[in-house]
């Protein structure tokens, strides 16, 4: 991945912290939520065990956020729907950590103590990179899917991006952010095989 692609190079200002830690509330919550949903699908073994740590991951970091914002985030009383196949499930749930990670990055910038989750988001993005080159090297219509899935889930990603960073403290930075994050994860996309390269 280019350096200069990536949001380890851009640096928030103090002012913007609680807007970052509020955008980390949600989505540690939207993981959440997703991580016990696709447990409920048919993945394989070792996917199933390490959705059951990921889970854990993410309970722990949204109540390190609710503590930080004084807060609790909303609870949901239906779980989100997820692809059932696993290629396209794997897609997304590497996507949406790909995202994390790169807001991760910038909240270890401006907040250390709070590193350890950047590791975890690394730890997360890393194993579902293998479980997707599995795919991608196996059955020709697993990998299809899969590739099928990365273009659908790529073309919604700016969209998903925009509400992300809807805040007036993060407005100033909103176009370079876009263009750095959406650089990051196409370079991704791109490097594991999932998008040909443009």
């Amino acid at each position: 991945m280019k350096m200069h692609h990536s949001t380890e190079l851009f640096h928030l200002p103090p002012s913007c912290e609680k807007a970052l830690l509020e955008r980390f509330l949600k989505a540690e919550a939207m993981a959440l939520w997703a991580v016990r949903s696709s447990q409920l699908q048919d993945v394989p073994s070792n996917v199933l065990m390490f959705l059951q740590q990921h889970e854990a991951d993410e309970r722990e970091h949204l109540a390190q956020f609710e503590l930080l914002l004084g807060y609790q985030s909303h609870d949901r009383e239906r779980l989100p729907s997820v692809p059932r196949q696993w290629p396209a499930l794997a897609v997304q749930l590497f996507g949406y950590e790909a995202l994390g990670l790169e807001f991760a990055v910038l909240l270890a910038d401006m907040r250390p103590d709070l590193s350890s989750i950047l590791e975890d988001e690394r730890v997360h993005v890393g194993f579902f990179e293998r479980e997707i080159r599995k795919i991608l090297s196996g059955d020709a219509a697993a990998a299809e899917q899969a590739r099928i899935s990365a273009r659908a889930w790529q073309r919604k990603l700016p969209h998903t991006l925009n509400r992300y960073l809807n805040d007036e403290m993060l407005e100033p930075f909103r176009r370079a952010l876009t263009d750095r994050i959406l650089s990051a994860i196409e370079r991704r996309l791109i490097d594991i095989g999932l998008i040909p390269a443009a």
